[in-house]
Parts: structure tokens; C-alpha cells; sequence
């Protein structure tokens, strides 16, 4: 009678429950059908709003891309945009390079100031201190007003200006110092660049091995860039003998050019369905034990269900739902390598690089900054000063509490060998905080490239002042927000990326 009883509660244990009761099932049915559920509101929703706006005449679509708007920028590539879409593409090439210019700058003066204040100098530390406290409790609107004030009020631009006239020039007009720029002969000389990397981390990898075979100290990065310089001297003089890659690149956009757009589609489709086949077998490899292939679960099923539904969707949105993207695939890569073959092309054999000192454009009886130099208008000076200090004071707090958690005994073991704090700082507590402080740092780049925005205080001509300009002028909100918002996200995403990747490379490796 035991035995009997046994062998009914295995064999019901054995018994698989029904597929309502399924955990694993109920799990991604649930999640399923919201995805179902998401999907179909936001169609709803795009409809009834497509609906109300035909219903009152108001016509959507981003046609006003291509028309003229009339406009005249100050600062950046184009001046005088010839469409709605160049002009927003200046506003997004301005946008990105105050907020990589802002996160540099930011991110070194965030460093010194977070060390200095956990300085033994009591001047120091207050000094720091004081900035902390004064930047961060300060609405940065303000701080963008208080500097455009500053430097209005600053003395008149004149043929004399100062303060090291024909190098740095700071006046009611703003800030003008010597500009470096791309030449002629700078794409050959990448091309050297280029080659002295690859060179220059295989010399690291063998000082390295080196380094951890003996104990000997054979500085890997020193040698890296030691590498790197001497190829970028040598390229300095010998970079025209690389003019000829531009014949590679017209090449390969003339082979872009004879190929069909079915072709593109199925290689699409292939790749998508190679790809899932990729993760399948890299997800049952994961599964695989010194006996064999695990037993997968249902929830391994299902994953494995989705991967390969992707790749099938992915083969459908390339020959049903977007049919046209092969032509704007090949379109694009096309006139990406005939620039790359122009960048190369007869003629392009000057210097990589060259530099201007500012100068000045003499206007009737007023002075001016001329064309030559960087210049940084009013607005710009101010809106770049106050954006950066404002997010280095966050930084430096960042840094103080990285440092701060770096333990104790690091730094008495350092000063037992007789480091001095310099060496210390830079080879033991500053590598261990960064640790700690990357993940808030990216959170600080994010809140800077977002609070670039806040240019349109100052007539900045960044994407959301020249949104609004076209905004104003064709009425297209919708279609201008919508462009806002992708812009945004994608620098958002692209700075997480980076930051993640720096932060699983800086990770403690477990053993």
C-alpha cells in the first residue's frame, strides 16, 4: 500500500499542469498580449489623431524638410540653409558639438575640483568647496543669464582688444581664440594614424604579457603612444602616398551603384535570420555541461521561439512593411564612400592640419572678430561657461564620494611604500573610484546634452531654436517635436552605450 502510494503522488508530480495553470506559459502570454495591447493603442491613438487633424484641415508630413525656410543661422556649418532639413541638421551639429566640448570640459574640471576638495589645504578646500555649493543650489537658467550679463558688460571689441591680442580675445562680443582645423592631406594621414594604432596596440599586448610575466615595469601605454607618435610624424611628411585609397572607395560606390534592390532585401533578411541562428547556437552552447546539453526549461523554449519569429518579422518589414529602405541602404552607403573618395581625391596633398590665430574684420568705424579664429559669440560663451561649471559641480561630488569609497587601507598601503600623493592618486585611488563614479557620471553627460536646450535663452542656434524658428513658420509641431525627441533619444542612448561599455571594461574581472 505504501509503494502504491508513492507511485501515485510521483506519477502526479510527474503530470505537467494544464497550459492556463503554466507558469512559464502564463508568463509570456501575459507579456505578449501587452505588447499586443501597447502596439494596437499606439495605432489607435496615431489614427484618431490623424482623423481630428484632417478634420480640421491641418495637414501633417515633414515636407517642409525640403523647402526653403527663409532663415538666416548665426554660427555653425551653414549660415544660409538652403532647406528645412539642413537647416535642422546645423541646429544638430551645433547641439553636438557643445555637448561634447561641455562633457570634456566638464568631466576635467569636475576631477580637479572633486580632489581638491579633500585637499589638507584649507584654502583649497574651501575654495572648492564654495564653488560646489555656489553652482550646483543655482538654477542653471540663472547661471546662463548671470554669465550672458558678464560678458556683455565686458569692454568694447577693438583693433586692440586683449587680453594677448592675435591670440586670445574676450570682449562684449564674446571670446575669440586660435582655431584648429582639418586640411587637405588629414584623411592620408589618418591612414597612418591608423596604422600606428594597430601597430602601437600590439607593441601594449607584448610589453604588457611582459610586464606580468617579470614584475618589470615596461609601460605599455607609454609604449602604445609612443608607437602611435612616430607613425603620425613620419605620416606628417609621407601622407600623400596614401591618395590612392580614394580610388578604392569610388570603386566600391560604383559597385553599390549596380546593385538591386532585391538582392539588398534577401541579403537583409538573410543576415536577420543568420543572426538569430547566431544566438540560438550561442544560447544552447550556454546550456551545454561536460555531460551534455541541458535540459532546457520552457522558458529556454520560448526564447529560442522569439529569436527565430524576429529573424522571420525582420525578413517581412524588409519586403513588405518597408520595401524602400534597401533604396535608401544603398543610396546612403553609396554617397558615403563617394565623399570617402573625395576626401582622397587629386590635389588633397597640404598639411593634415592647420591652425588660425583670430583676427579681426574691420567694418566701417567698428571692429569685429574676423572669420580666422574660433569665436564664441555672447550667447554661446555664455550658455558654454555657465552649462559647463554647473555640471562640474555635480561631477566633482561624484568624484569626491568615489574617492571616499575607494577603502582605507589603499591609501595607507601606498603611503607605506613611500608613493607620493601625485603617483597615488593616479595609479590607485582615481582608477578604483572610477569604478564607482562612471554609472552617475553618464548621468551627468545626459543631463548636459539635454540642458543644451536651454541655448534658445540666448538665441543659440541649436536644434530646438531652429525647431521653433520652423516650427513658427510652417506650423508642423507635431512633426518638429517628433524630431526633438528622436534627436534627444539617440544622443541619449549613444552617450549610455559608450558609458556602459567603459563601465564593464572597468569592472573587477572574478575569479
Amino acid at each position: 500500500m505504501p509503494d502504491t502510494a508513492e507511485t501515485t503522488l510521483a506519477s502526479a508530480a510527474a503530470q505537467r499542469p494544464p497550459f492556463y495553470r503554466d507558469a512559464t506559459v502564463v508568463k509570456w502570454l501575459v507579456q505578449v498580449a501587452t505588447l499586443i495591447l501597447v502596439l494596437f493603442a499606439m495605432f489607435f491613438l496615431a489614427s484618431q489623431a490623424g482623423d481630428n487633424l484632417t478634420a480640421k484641415g491641418i495637414k501633417t508630413g515633414f515636407d517642409f524638410l525640403d523647402v526653403d525656410p527663409g532663415i538666416q543661422l548665426n554660427g555653425g556649418i551653414d549660415d544660409d540653409p538652403a532647406t528645412g532639413g539642413r537647416a535642422l541638421w546645423v541646429g544638430m551639429v551645433n547641439t553636438i558639438r557643445l555637448s561634447i566640448g561641455g562633457i570634456i570640459a566638464a568631466t576635467i574640471l569636475g576631477i580637479f575640483v572633486g580632489v581638491a576638495r579633500l585637499s589638507n589645504n584649507w584654502m583649497v578646500n574651501k575654495i572648492a568647496s564654495g564653488f560646489i555649493e555656489y553652482m550646483r543650489n543655482i538654477p542653471l537658467l540663472v547661471h546662463i543669464i548671470v554669465f550672458f550679463a558678464v560678458l556683455g558688460g565686458l569692454n568694447k571689441f577693438t583693433a586692440d582688444v586683449g587680453p594677448i591680442n592675435g591670440w586670445l580675445h574676450i570682449s562684449n562680443k564674446g571670446v575669440s581664440t586660435p582655431r584648429a582645423f582639418i586640411s587637405d592631406g588629414f584623411y592620408q594621414w589618418a591612414v597612418f594614424l591608423l596604422i600606428g594604432a594597430i601597430a602601437g596596440r600590439f607593441v601594449m599586448k607584448k610589453r604588457k604579457a611582459k610586464q606580468d610575466a617579470t614584475g618589470a615595469e615596461t609601460y605599455p601605454l607609454g609604449s602604445f603612444f609612443g608607437v602611435v607618435a612616430i607613425f603620425a610624424i613620419v605620416g606628417w611628411f609621407l601622407h600623400p602616398i596614401f591618395g590612392w585609397v580614394g580610388s578604392i572607395f569610388q570603386t566600391i560606390a560604383d559597385v553599390i551603384d549596380v546593385i538591386p534592390q532585391s538582392a539588398v532585401r534577401v541579403a537583409l533578411s538573410l543576415i536577420a535570420i543568420a543572426a538569430a541562428v547566431w544566438w540560438i547556437r550561442r544560447f544552447l552552447d550556454s546550456r551545454r555541461t561536460p555531460a551534455g546539453l541541458a535540459k532546457l526549461t520552457d522558458d529556454d523554449w520560448f526564447r529560442m521561439i522569439f529569436a527565430g519569429v524576429g529573424a522571420l518579422l525582420a525578413a517581412v518589414f524588409f519586403f513588405i512593411v518597408w520595401p524602400g529602405f534597401s533604396s535608401w541602404l544603398l543610396n546612403s552607403s553609396r554617397d558615403l564612400f563617394e565623399v570617402a573618395a573625395n576626401k582622397f581625391g587629386d590635389g588633397r596633398d597640404g598639411l593634415p592640419l592647420g591652425i588660425n590665430r583670430p583676427d579681426i574684420a574691420q567694418r566701417g568705424n567698428f571692429a569685429n572678430p574676423g572669420p580666422a579664429g574660433l569665436n564664441l559669440d555672447t550667447g554661446v560663451a555664455a550658455l558654454f561657461f555657465a552649462i559647463v561649471m554647473y555640471t562640474a559641480a555635480f561631477i566633482a561630488e561624484i568624484v569626491r564620494g568615489g574617492i571616499l569609497a575607494v577603502p582605507k587601507g589603499q591609501t595607507e598601503a601606498a603611503q607605506a611604500i613611500g608613493l607620493r600623493r601625485s603617483t597615488m592618486l593616479r595609479r590607485i585611488i582615481l582608477p578604483q573610484a572610477f569604478r564607482v563614479s562612471l554609472p552617475p557620471l553618464g548621468n551627468q553627460y545626459l543631463n548636459l546634452t539635454k540642458n543644451t536646450s536651454l541655448a534658445i535663452a540666448v538665441a543659440y542656434t541649436d536644434l530646438v531654436q531652429v525647431g521653433q524658428t520652423i516650427l513658427n513658420q510652417s506650423g508642423k509641431s507635431l512633426e518638429v517635436f517628433a524630431i526633438w525627441m528622436l534627436f534627444y533619444l539617440a544622443c541619449s542612448l549613444t552617450i549610455s552605450a559608450v558609458v556602459n561599455f567603459f563601465n564593464v571594461r572597468l569592472a573587477i574581472v572574478e575569479r
